[in-house]
């Protein structure tokens, strides 16, 4: 078998036992790259020089005795958000083209500690704002089952550089289906963990309340063994929460005796894509094979989802994004156009009065900035959370957006009475084509429907595929769990791989080689 399909577990026992050198292992990923990246597009940065170094080092280090940590050479991909100290950290966007943070992300400290090579920087949506990796400032990402189709978003390009076997594992964020859609879309396992789980200490804000950094890979095991690398308290994170971080890796092989599964109903609705029904009905029949007892379950607030998610996350987008005005740090607009423009302006006035109503130049260079820097989907959403908190509104949006978030918590609180996990689909349907969304947001926005719950509400969820629709998709699962249920929640997905072999399927260039 290809080192390439081999999974991460499988890789780490290989590199640990001495069969299998970091630097040949990166070699072999930075090839798949520079065979494949012109037409998936998964990475914005990629530095083999780099890249090789570190694996060489983590070679010396291991052949001198060192213990190389539970990653031990592997490779990762990390999403362009997370500060990576003296790499451009771009959150895909021209207001950030040219920052280089002066430190490392917590994520990005504990994956160094680890062992991990960190082999390039991922593609997204701008500042996480999208669903489909079309709204980068830079390029679009490709869904590797089919380069005309999206990936998802807005870690289109780490779930897609996984699915191309560009990389064993990636690191993406989770707003509010992040990892767990482009997961879906594109066939691998992306897991959401609980709110305060994974510190967020370095990680680019977009909704502070809402924000989560996870894992994708191709297995559930594999998943695990980036959580427990990632998961831990930080005092440098004012939400992350003090508490033990299980043995992943050691328990997500023990099946569960007796779990209840909840198949929500809400979520199995008219506009879900039959293939998406069908795949995820399968999954029930196969959770019931297995000893599970399914019982429907309703999340009746779960329609209000949507709305509630597109005012909280505009609303903290706006206050997250103000920063980012050309004075702080980050794009600056052409002050000698800009003093052009403003003297022509003058000249042209026709009286005092209309030369009193131009901008100052401290307010046209933020306007500038900001209209320059910003792409199409941010300005959207700054605009929708500007308007949500501005005077006079904020309780009639932002206010009772909060309330209703409650009910969302509350909802899955008495749903989790009744069952272990949830389960339902992660999309609407399987990944639609490029440009399908472009003058369709509202559209992107409900691919969303049935992942913004979880974080709403600050649970665990996970993206497993499960299925494929008649032209091929990938289709994924969605099961969710209570806070701090991770270890459950991994163990369940595992049940279901072992169970099923979809995880194991690659994209037809994947699959064909050596």
């Amino acid at each position: 078998m290809s080192l390439l399909k081999k999974s991460a577990v499988e890789l780490v026992s290989l590199l640990r036992d001495g069969e299998l050198t970091s630097a040949d292992l990166t070699r072999a990923y930075l090839n798949q790259i520079e065979e494949h990246e012109g037409t998936i597009q998964a990475f914005l940065h990629v530095d083999r020089e780099a890249a090789l170094q570190q694996a060489e080092d983590l070679d010396r280090r291991r052949a001198a005795g060192e213990n190389m940590g539970p990653l031990g050479g592997l490779p990762v991909a990390v999403k362009d958000l997370l500060c990576t100290r003296g790499v451009t950290t771009t959150c895909a966007s021209r207001m950030l083209e040219n920052f280089r943070p002066p430190y490392d992300a917590t994520v990005i400290a504990r994956l160094k500690a680890a062992g991990a090579v960190l082999i390039g920087r991922t593609n997204m949506d701008e500042f996480a704002m999208g669903g489909s990796c079309e709204n980068s400032a830079f390029q679009t990402t490709k869904n590797p089952w089919d380069p005309e189709r999206i990936p998802g978003g807005s870690s289109g390009g780490a779930a897609a550089c996984v699915a191309a076997a560009m990389a064993p594992l990636s690191v993406g964020s989770d707003t509010g289906g992040s990892i767990r859609q482009p997961a879906a879309l594109c066939g691998v396992t992306g897991l959401k963990p609980t709110y305060g789980r994974v510190s967020r200490y370095g990680l680019v804000a977009f909704a502070s309340s809402l924000d989560q950094i996870g894992p994708l890979a191709a297995t559930a095991e594999d998943v695990a063994l980036l959580l427990e690398v990632l998961a831990g308290h930080d005092p440098l994170d004012s939400t992350s929460i003090d508490a033990p971080v299980p043995r992943y890796i050691e328990t997500v092989r023990q099946p569960l005796e007796g779990l209840r599964v909840g198949l929500v109903t809400d979520h199995l609705a008219e506009q879900l894509d039959p293939d998406v029904e069908a795949a995820v009905r399968e999954a029930v029949r196969v959770y019931e094979s297995l000893g599970a007892n399914v019982e429907e379950v309703s999340l009746p607030h779960s329609r209000y989802g949507i709305a509630t998610y597109y005012v909280i996350a505009p609303s903290e987008a706006s206050s997250n994004l103000a920063r980012y005005d050309g004075a702080h740090y980050g794009y600056r607009t052409d002050e000698s156009a800009l003093q052009a423009e403003l003297a022509a302006e003058r000249a042209a006035a026709q009286s005092e009065q209309e030369e009193a109503r131009l901008d100052t130049p401290l307010v046209r260079m933020y306007r500038k900035t900001r209209s320059e820097g910003f792409g199409a989907e941010v300005k959207r959403r700054i605009m929708l959370g500007t308007y949500a908190l501005s005077s006079g509104y904020y309780d009639a949006y932002y206010l009772k957006a909060l309330k209703v978030r409650r009910l969302i918590v509350e909802d899955y609180r008495a749903a989790f009475q009744k069952a272990d996990v949830l389960l339902g689909p992660v999309t609407p349907s399987p990944a639609m084509p490029l440009g399908h969304f472009k003058d369709d947001p509202l559209g992107m926005y409900l691919t969303d429907l049935f992942t913004v719950g979880a974080n709403l509400a600050g649970i665990a969820g996970i993206s497993l595929p499960c299925g494929q629709s008649r032209e091929g998709l990938p289709i994924g699962l969605h099961l969710q769990a209570p806070p701090l249920e991770e270890e459950r929640l991994l163990r369940a997905a595992h049940m279901f791989q072992t169970a099923t072999d979809w995880h194991r399927r690659r994209p037809d260039f994947v699959a064909s080689e050596d």
